[in-house]
């Protein structure tokens, strides 16, 4: 799994999310914008994190698990049982 950048600083996290609560548009294909990076947290359980280019990866993410988003790089979540978690924002 990749890292954040040394250069790039936090500066907004989103809601937490559950199994329950996870919007659809995290659940399907998207991306962040040009320079934003993420980092999904999770707090409670556990996620799927699909990179989906420019090679396919998968990751299962826990606590102390974290995914790391590149800006512009498709990817999406799929939920797999009870969860908790939050995306930080880096730029």
């Amino acid at each position: 799994m990749k890292t954040l950048p040394a250069t790039v600083a936090h500066y907004k996290t989103s809601s937490e999310f559950n199994q329950d609560t996870v919007p659809q548009a995290l659940q399907r294909t998207h991306t962040t914008a040009d320079n934003v990076w993420g980092r999904i947290v999770v707090h409670e359980g556990s996620l799927r994190y699909t990179i989906e280019e420019p090679e396919a990866e998968q990751h299962l993410l826990s606590p102390g698990i974290f995914g790391i988003v590149e800006p512009q790089v498709p990817h999406h979540v799929e939920v797999i049982g009870p969860v908790r978690f939050s995306v930080e924002f880096h730029r």
